[in-house]
Order: structure tokens, then C-alpha cells, then sequence
């Protein structure tokens, strides 16, 4: 049978219509690339019930702080319903079977093998949910040499090939500051769970989705792979430079400012040369169209860069934005909560947490004409559902629950505590 998963006990203040609307999602995954594959599903209407460990799922040790509350965790755990069972012991992994056979989709990023080893794999939770889509993040995938590597996003980003053409050519390979490997991995996973539930509408059966950390990274290396088949050119770091693409780098402003300028067709690089006062450039065979300006980089660029470098960055803008040439200005976190377009945008999104208030995050994309995606509550404390999921989706009795919570099998988040109490009193009268 194909799974139900009605809106259950989601909190009054959800109000779902999203694409994913009536499709529950159970997220066993933690710290980045699973969770913002649920936040992603729940983004879009889906009902996500993250099981958490009660020590807290690692994202809440990452990025700062505030009030004793983990920033990070207030998006990315955003428009989920968190649970808190321990699955190390059989008790718990019941319980989550229970669970993942109410489900659409089940989210993990454990190491291949483990949930085959605690009775979570497809074959078993497929035997009672046969319309199942399980969605496995992995460092290296489920099968091959390398499976049972621990994997990370930045390991497996050095793995991919990515790391190798990352900062500026005389220095070792640089990082982007975020997880960006554990985001593209995460979004991959999500398309697939996408694609799988579109399937199942044909066929009525689950799949598994296999998405590896690596091959999501390597991915985006796609103009490298053909040029060192075709050609053994082996990619190196650039810097702020697109390799064979002139001019599309970054240039230093009179006010040690940074503008990004890209003028790569040839009508836009005939505007860039009459800006910079050049226009014969535009015909000069040395830089007339592409491939002889990628050759000829060095010169064009310091040409370029002589320009910038007479002008503040307000009056650098105002004459690539008058001439209509693609450009920005490198934004910091400041800039973009200043910038109007942002604003007239909204996307930034503040919804309002218990103890933060009104936190900031990004709004759900893409944007979505008729069924919108939505940010309904930002991420929630551990175990802060688990009595109501419980009670309201397994039917747990008082006294099981009461049983679980003694046993230590269930955590009920601080501020259940008084719930968790009363839960007892009845099954105790």
C-alpha cells in the first residue's frame, strides 16, 4: 500500500500549500547535506518529523549563537516537527519503522549499512510501505571502494576535484565559508525525492535515491571533465577569474572596493570598451572576440583594471549600470540587509521564534506562481514533539509513552516537561 500522511498534529500555525502538500517526510539525517534536504521538502509544504538524537543533531554546536539558541538551527531545522527517540536501541528503531511505514519519503545520511544493520533498510521498510522513496546521502555512495569512507562535505569536495580550482593560483586550495558540498548534495537529494514521488504516481512503487557527496560536487566540474578527455588539460585554481571567459574577473576599486565585471559577448565588451574610453579595442584583432581576448587576458585585463582602479566604487557602478554592463559590487552580509532589492523581494523572511523573536533566514526558492513554498516556523528545539507525533500519529497510549519516556527511548524536549509529567499522571490514575 502507498503511504497516508494527512497533516496529523502539525501546529495550529502551519498552513500548508505547497506542491508537497500531504506528503510526510521522515528526516533520520544530521548535521548539513540531510537536513537541508528535509528543509528543502518541508519548504514546499511537506509534513517533515525530524528524529533527533537527545543530545542534538551536530548542526546546533555549528555557526553562532544567541540566547543559548543555535542560529543555524533555526533554518535549517525550520517547517519541521521534531522528534527525540534513540535509535541505538531497538525500542527506538521500532519506533522510527513505525514512522517511515506513515511516510512518502525517508531522509538519511548515515554511513552505507547502517540502517540495514538496525532493520531501517529499503528492503525492510519497503515490505510494509512499498510506495516508499528512500533518499540516502552518502560521502561516496552505497556501493564501490570508497562506501564505508566517513565522508564530509569538504573531504568529499577534495575528492570531486572542486577543492583543486578553489582560490588563487599561488596559494593552496581555498574553501567557500559555508557547507557548500552538504548543500549541493542536499538539493540534488531533494530533486531526486521529487522525481521519484512523480514516478511512483505512474507506477505506485518507491525507489531508492543514491546521492553521494562527491559525485554532487563533481558535477559541477562539468567543462573540466571533456577538456582533460579531449585535450588532458587538468584544471588549476583561477582566482577570481572564468578560465577561457574575458573579462570576467574581479577589479579593485580607487577605495580598495572589489566589482566583479563580466562582458563576455561582443556587444556588451564593444559598451565595456567605450566606457572605459577604448572603443577601438572593440575591433582590435588582439581582443575582437572571444577566443583572442582569452588569449590575450593579461593585457585586456590590466587595461581594464587601469580604469577601475582612477574611480571609486559609486562611480564605477553608476557607469556600468548606465551602460547596461553586467557588474556587482562584492556584497557583505551588511550590504545585503541594506540593499533594496532584497527588500522589494522579501527574501529575507523572519519568522518568530519563542526565544530569539523575529530571526532571520532566506526565503524558500525558486518561487513558485500557483503553489508557493512558505516559511511557517523556524527550526524547533530537540524532542519538542515528540509526545504529540507519538500520541498522534502511532496512537501511543499514556502509559507506553510514559514507559518510553522512563526508559530513556524518548526524549520530550524542555518545554514538554510539564507535558511529559501530566502524560504520567494519567497513565498512573
Amino acid at each position: 500500500m502507498q503511504a497516508s500522511s494527512g497533516t496529523g498534529n502539525r501546529p495550529e500555525t502551519a498552513e500548508r500549500r505547497g506542491p508537497l502538500d500531504g506528503r510526510r517526510v521522515i528526516e533520520l539525517g544530521s548535521t548539513v547535506a540531510g537536513p537541508f534536504c528535509g528543509r528543502l521538502l518541508g519548504d514546499f509544504g511537506a509534513d517533515v518529523i525530524k528524529i533527533e538524537q537527545r543530545e542534538g543533531d551536530a548542526v546546533r554546536s555549528m555557526g553562532k549563537r544567541n540566547r543559548g539558541r543555535s542560529l543555524y538551527a533555526a533554518s535549517i531545522f525550520r517547517n519541521k516537527r521534531n522528534v527525540s527517540i534513540d535509535l541505538r536501541r531497538p525500542e527506538g528503531r521500532a519506533l522510527a519503522r513505525r514512522l517511515c511505514a506513515t511516510a512518502d519519503v525517508v531522509v538519511e545520511n548515515f554511513r552505507p549499512g547502517t540502517l540495514e544493520r538496525w532493520g531501517l533498510g529499503y528492503e525492510d521498510l519497503s515490505r510494509e510501505n512499498p510506495g516508499l522513496v528512500l533518499v540516502r546521502i552518502s560521502g561516496y555512495g552505497q556501493h564501490g571502494p570508497y562506501s564505508q569512507r566517513p565522508g564530509y562535505g569538504v573531504v568529499c569536495e577534495a575528492v570531486s576535484g572542486m577543492r583543486e580550482i578553489t582560490g588563487d593560483p599561488d596559494r593552496p586550495p581555498a574553501r567557500v565559508a559555508v557547507s557548500l558540498t552538504d548543500y549541493i548534495t542536499g538539493l540534488y537529494a531533494a530533486f531526486g525525492a521529487a522525481l521519484a514521488l512523480i514516478e511512483r504516481q505512474r507506477t505506485g512503487r518507491g525507489q531508492v535515491v543514491d546521492t553521494a557527496l562527491y559525485e554532487s560536487a563533481f558535477s559541477f566540474m562539468e567543462p573540466h571533465i571533456p577538456a582533460f578527455q579531449q585535450l588532458g588539460e587538468i584544471a588549476r585554481r583561477a582566482g577570481s577569474r572564468l578560465p577561457d571567459n574575458v573579462p570576467n574577473t574581479l577589479f579593485e576599486t580607487a577605495d580598495r572596493r572589489h566589482i566583479h565585471i563580466t562582458a563576455i559577448s561582443q556587444t556588451l565588451f564593444a559598451k565595456l570598451m567605450a566606457v572605459i574610453g577604448r572603443p577601438e579595442l572593440a575591433d582590435d584583432p588582439s581582443f575582437a572576440a572571444g577566443p583572442a581576448r582569452a588569449e590575450n587576458e593579461a593585457a585586456l585585463t590590466a587595461i581594464i583594471a587601469g580604469w577601475v582602479a582612477a574611480r571609486p566604487l559609486a562611480e564605477a557602478e553608476a557607469a556600468l549600470e548606465a551602460a547596461g554592463i553586467p557588474h556587482a559590487r562584492i556584497y557583505d552580509m551588511a550590504d545585503i540587509f541594506a540593499d533594496p532589492h532584497y527588500r522589494a523581494r522579501g527574501a529575507i523572511v523572519t519568522p518568530e521564534d519563542p526565544v530569539l523573536g523575529p530571526v532571520a533566514m532566506a526565503e524558500v526558492v525558486p518561487r513558485l506562481s500557483e503553489t508557493p513554498g512558505g516559511v511557517h516556523w523556524p527550526g524547533r528545539d530537540t524532542g519538542v514533539d515528540t509526545l504529540a507525533v507519538l500520541e498522534g500519529e502511532l496512537g501511543l497510549s499514556a502509559g507506553e509513552i510514559e514507559a518510553l519516556l522512563q526508559s530513556g527511548i524518548l526524549f520530550p524536549g524542555e518545554r514538554e516537561k510539564d507535558n511529559a509529567a501530566e502524560a504520567g499522571r494519567r497513565a498512573a490514575g
